[in-house]
């Protein structure tokens, strides 16, 4: 069975989508969707439509809806109820009220509905989480994650927390397998804009580790990293380049006064890992389409998103930002 796909969104994100959505073995782009138009030239050959009336009716089992956020909840919804599987961008939705409308309509009709929380699939962060869950760190105690890059333009209807820091929030609680208990966050404005620029959090998981985020896109050095504190060590995922170096506790006696005062009394192995690394949207995209097959269930759900978009709300809220 080769499931016919379709796009709508073309924009910066949405071309993306289309490069892999050709690659993706079982199934076939037949059509795609902007009112817009196509200004990065992604249709080519196919069908080129204005609205997501128009790509349900020309016959689709499965669509990446790119729009902005705060169009999620009514092309969503009427994808639901015409019975196609769907992929949103993250976040779920430009609220937790639509989001949860939103996941509703696709868990009653009996259908795949997922949220592009693309950082799961990053080999660095799969390749971290085998390992957590293998037990090499041990106990964990906690996750610090640093999300920094120059200002996107094509961000126009949310601010850095949901943009970005929804990545994360899912990171976190994905690799942790569990929910966030609690979190406070202080946001500051720089660009001029309603919506917030920065965010530092702090909070605290279910399972009692403690995580704390810094988030902003202000700042001219880009950067995607995942530090993770356990029992035996740090573990240290680079999502920009997919790498993964585990910095193991100390266990060799150090009697070199000099390097003693720059590297402690004693040293621990240091590892930088090597594993496959595919393209995470194409991992992405996979995982949806085996979804659909109903082979395994490693996509981000509904549900999922929609608890995301919930911490996300709570940092706003925590700092006082509606």
């Amino acid at each position: 069975m080769t499931l016919r796909t379709g796009l709508i969104g073309l924009g910066m994100m949405g071309r993306h989508h289309a490069r892999v959505m050709r690659g993706i073995e079982g199934t076939e782009l037949v059509a795609v969707a902007d009112a817009m138009g196509d200004a990065h030239g992604v249709a080519e050959e196919l069908p080129l439509f204005e609205t997501v009336d128009q790509l349900i009716d020309f016959g689709v089992d499965a669509v990446v809806c790119a729009v902005p956020t705060g169009m999620h909840e009514e092309v969503g919804l009427k994808l639901a109820s015409a019975g196609v599987h769907t992929m949103v961008e993250k976040p779920i939705a430009h609220s937790v009220e639509a989001g949860e409308r939103l996941a509703t309509a696709f868990n009653e009709r009996g259908l795949i509905g997922a949220v592009g929380h693309i950082e799961r699939f990053n080999p660095a962060l799969q390749e971290l989480r085998r390992r957590i869950d293998a037990g090499q760190l041990g106990e964990v105690y906690q996750v610090a994650t640093r999300r920094q890059g120059p200002f996107p333009s094509r961000i126009a209807d949310v601010g850095v927390v949901k943009d970005l820091a929804t990545h994360d929030i899912d990171l976190t609680a994905w690799l942790n397998r569990t929910k966030y208990a609690e979190i406070n966050a202080k946001v500051v404005r720089i660009t001029g804009r309603e919506h917030e620029d920065m965010v530092v959090a702090v909070g605290q998981l279910e399972n009692g580790v403690i995580v704390n985020h810094t988030v902003n896109w202000l700042s001219a050095v880009k950067e995607r990293t995942t530090v993770v504190t356990g029992q035996n060590g740090v573990f240290i995922a680079d999502t920009l380049t997919a790498d993964l170096t585990f910095y193991e506790n100390g266990e060799v006696r150090s009697t070199w006064q000099p390097v003693e005062n720059f590297r402690g009394v004693t040293e621990g192995d240091v590892i930088r890992y090597a594993f496959p690394k595919q393209e995470p949207l194409k991992t992405e995209h996979e995982a949806f389409r085996d979804a659909i097959l109903g082979k395994e269930n490693t996509h981000v759900s509904m549900t999922e998103g929609l608890e995301t978009l919930r911490v996300a709300e709570g940092m706003l809220e925590a700092s006082s930002v509606k």
